[in-house]
């Protein structure tokens, strides 16, 4: 019962560190959580480094050995949140109430660092070799641009498996959609509004756009993560009322499906609004570009955490999320991996944002159980 009192101080104790990404407002970026991160393997014996991603912006990466040293597993979960803005709670403070602890990150997703950090410690506090090394990697600018994870791979990170920590609801995540987002500009003609016949409105050209992304989307549904979704997340246009617009700007949002090639489906998109008549559209490179999610439900990694689950009394289906994270990016550099982690993605980056203590110490039990059965 002690590790389970300590996971949620643990807890408690990320939630107090303000780590912000530094892109938005009030981030102060990751660094107090790194060495947090740091102080709690070295003062427990287990190997430990840093890994440099930008200036001030440190992975941190913790060790223990396997029986079997030429197999690892990755447990991965990111430092940084997401801004407090429009919180009604106190977003550093981090109060048990209902079952539930409360803050900023607590869901997203420092509940899940935590379960990992403990689950290392109770290894090396119990004297145990698990059967393959395993690797904790704390990364940086998961909420912006996925650089540290990036950083990971980009260095050679090779692994048998890795699980990704994320809130999932203790459920065993193994598809997830990707993400794609650029900015689109209709051109016009300004002029005086008193005589609009002799400009061109890219507003109004604009409404001519939007109906075209509204129509449906020419791709099948996928059978964990149902239909591929556009949205229209942000538009601005024009410079004063009483002229006719000559540029408007809109910024589009597309989520993949496994199968989507992101260029393909940016290319395709454009493709279809150029095509109308009478109007000027310019489309920028993506700013974000992330494919899909899709591990094979029959990989060993997959299966043993199936036979975990199946062992804490959870569902063991695997299923699929909409949102992305940086399984996307491991997967890619051929490591299969999971999504699993306590606590709704309703709670990530709301108002009010907390996690259930009780799925916190069933996410314990869960990585425990995974390092000890993986092999």
């Amino acid at each position: 019962m002690e590790i389970m009192n300590d996971v949620l101080n643990t807890l408690a104790d990320l939630v107090r560190i303000n780590s912000i990404n530094p892109a938005y407002e009030g981030g102060v970026g990751e660094e107090a959580v790194a060495r947090y991160v740091e102080d709690f393997f070295t003062q427990r014996g287990i190997e430990t480094w840093r890994q440099p991603v930008a200036p001030g912006r440190d992975n941190v990466i913790a060790r223990l050995p396997g029986a079997q040293p030429n197999r690892r597993v990755v447990l991965e979960a990111h430092m940084d949140t997401v801004s407090t803005t429009g919180m009604t709670i106190d977003p550093f403070d981090p109060v048990i109430r209902d079952g539930k602890l409360y803050g900023r990150g607590s869901c997203d997703t420092k509940a899940g660092l935590a379960t990992m950090m403990h689950a290392l410690a109770y290894f090396k506090e119990n004297g145990l070799t698990p059967p393959c090394e395993v690797w904790l990697a704390a990364v940086v600018d998961e909420e912006y641009t996925f650089l540290g994870v990036r950083k990971l791979c980009d260095e050679g990170l090779r692994a048998d498996a890795a699980i990704v920590a994320e809130p999932t609801e203790l459920r065993g995540v193994t598809a997830a959609k990707g993400v794609l987002r650029w900015r689109l500009r209709t051109r016009g003609k300004a002029a005086h509004s008193a005589k609009p016949h002799l400009g061109r409105n890219a507003i109004q050209h604009m409404g001519h756009v939007l109906r075209v992304l509204e129509e449906p989307i020419p791709t099948a549904a996928h059978p964990l993560l149902g239909p591929a979704t556009l949205n229209v997340g942000l538009i601005r246009g024009g410079e004063q009322i009483n002229f006719v617009p000559e540029v408007c700007e809109i910024a589009i949002d597309r989520r993949l499906l496994p199968g989507e090639d992101p260029e393909a489906v940016w290319a395709a998109t454009n493709r279809r609004v150029s095509e109308l008549p009478d109007i000027t559209v310019e489309a920028d490179a993506p700013y974000l570009a992330d494919g899909p999610l899709e591990t094979d439900p029959s990989d060993p990694a997959v299966r043993t955490a199936q036979q975990v689950l199946s062992g804490l009394g959870l569902d063991p289906a695997p299923v699929g999320v909409p949102f992305g994270s940086d399984a996307s990016k491991l997967a890619r550099a051929g490591i299969p991996s999971l999504i699993f982690g306590p606590g709704s993605i309703d709670r990530a980056h709301a108002a009010v944002e907390y996690v259930e203590c009780d799925q916190v110490l069933t996410a314990l039990r869960f990585q425990i159980g995974f390092l000890q059965q993986f092999r």
